[in-house]
């Protein structure tokens, strides 16, 4: 098993296996509910994975059988006990922004690894990944409405717009409990897996990226991000400017070779 990292807190673990960094949750006692030192942890782990050359993807799970049930208001108010953590919280600015994915999304694919409940913020947190693996018997949902809330994680914003206004507004308007199979259909999560093997589903798709052309599967992912709401001929100009890099690239060179020797290539991230 990998060490954890400096970095983790006391809600929060970070660990690397080669060139996937794994995050892991861990307030068991109140189903991982967001504390300020899990979301210190959080921005710390995004950017880690972002800054960190040989880090290709990220992992995000829960531990316990839970993802995320959501904000602690109290335990958010509460200051972290370790003096580190303390430090660290006051020198990241929007931390609680940051681990919630709103703001420095990890430039990395990040995958989440979903069993147990993940609601509230625990879907805030799934919307903010880019790949999304779910056991059958999960229980999605964004509750802040029923509540007199409201979801400031980015989903008013971020749901439409990658569910389709009908599937969002019945997801954030009833507050009600959304099944994997539901989530499925809409196109919110990539796949359902038996309870209990969803972090090994999510690792078995984070090698088969890690092991694609780490400035390719990067290139792909900001490409998206920097044109998803521009018309197509200025978000093809923007392509161009990212794509051709790429083209060019010693990792392109490798990956022509490998193919003509039929061996699997060896990426450098060059």
């Amino acid at each position: 098993m990998p060490d954890a990292l400096p970095i983790s807190t006391e809600h929060c673990t970070v660990e690397r296996d080669g060139h996937v960094v794994t995050v892991t949750m861990n307030r068991p006692e109140a189903r991982n509910a967001l504390s300020s030192a899990m979301l210190v942890g959080l921005a710390s782990a995004w950017a880690y994975i972002s800054e960190t050359p040989d880090v290709r993807v990220g992992i995000l799970t829960g531990s316990s059988g839970h993802f995320c049930a959501g904000a602690d208001l109290k335990a958010m108010g509460t200051p972290p006990s370790d003096p580190r953590v303390q430090e660290r919280m006051a020198q990241i600015p929007n931390f609680h922004w940051k681990g919630l994915l709103r703001e420095g999304q990890p430039t990395k694919p990040l995958i989440s690894a979903i069993e147990g409940y993940a609601v509230a913020g625990g879907t805030e947190l799934l919307v903010g990944t880019d790949l999304r693996v779910v056991a059958e018997d999960a229980t999605l949902g964004l509750y802040e409405a029923k509540r007199g809330l409201f979801p400031m994680g980015g989903c008013a914003i971020r749901l439409p717009r990658q569910i389709g206004y009908a599937n969002a507004m019945d997801i954030l308007l009833t507050a009600r409990s959304v099944t994997p199979q539901e989530a499925l259909s809409m196109g919110l999560i990539n796949k359902i897996v038996p309870t209990g093997t969803a972090l090994a589903e999510a690792r078995a798709l984070a090698d088969q990226i890690a092991a694609c052309g780490p400035l390719a599967v990067q290139a792909i992912l900001r490409t998206y991000r920097e044109t998803v709401h521009l018309p197509e001929d200025e978000a093809l100009k923007i392509s161009d400017e990212i794509g051709w890099p790429v083209i060019a690239s010693a990792d392109a060179k490798e990956g022509s070779r490998a193919f003509k020797e039929k061996r699997p290539p060896v990426f450098k991230g060059e």
